[in-house]
């Protein structure tokens, strides 16, 4: 007399949870024996240095991984937090002469094979014009960028920072550790906080 106007889905069907942790729960006994395994300690000195180093190498994968995607969470200490974030996009958002360095190398290393002694001190003399420079751009990154932590980081303290910034402007840029996360020439916001 009734009739069901719902479909019902077949009992083999099983929804999919967004965001779940993508594995099915371990039974009781699997986790009782995963817990033993773990607790079971080492009998030799070599087997400890084993489990050790398998640690270590996986700690080291994880943060190597997380400072490739940007997973703050497993960063060493000194790039963790708002402060450090700021820092790094800081000093990724700008152009840096130390970007040009490898091709002035190739250039002044030319000029001193050409064998003409002209040659090679215009090129000496254009390297030691670019360090120059270099000193300069990091003494200007030092000024702005403590004045921009002091405009927005007012409580927080500021040691260490302004090596933390130099140690990775002069790194060129596909070879900084985290992954620059903005592009030159970016505007920053107020996501820092």
């Amino acid at each position: 007399m009734f009739r069901r106007t719902k479909t019902e889905t077949p009992a083999t069907e099983t929804p999919t949870k967004v965001g779940g942790k993508g594995r099915p729960t371990p039974t009781r006994k699997e986790a009782e024996a995963a817990a033993k395994a773990r607790a079971k300690t080492p009998r030799t000195r070599k087997e400890m240095a084993a489990a050790q180093r398998s640690t270590r190498s996986e700690s080291s994968q994880r943060m190597r991984q997380a400072m490739k995607s940007g997973d703050e969470r497993y960063y060493p200490a000194r790039d963790r937090g708002p402060v450090r974030r700021f820092v790094r996009d800081y000093v990724d958002s700008r152009f840096s002469l130390i970007e040009l360095v490898i091709p002035l190398l190739l250039v002044t290393l030319l000029l001193g094979w050409s064998g003409n002694p002209t040659l090679a001190r215009w090129g000496n003399t254009l390297l030691m014009v670019m360090v120059l420079f270099i000193v300069l751009d990091m003494l200007v990154l030092r000024f702005r960028l403590r004045r921009e932590l002091a405009r927005r980081f007012p409580d927080e303290s500021t040691k260490g920072l302004t090596y933390y910034a130099i140690t990775r402007a002069l790194q060129m840029k596909f070879m900084r550790l985290p992954k620059p996360q903005v592009k030159i020439g970016q505007q920053l916001g107020d996501r820092y906080r």
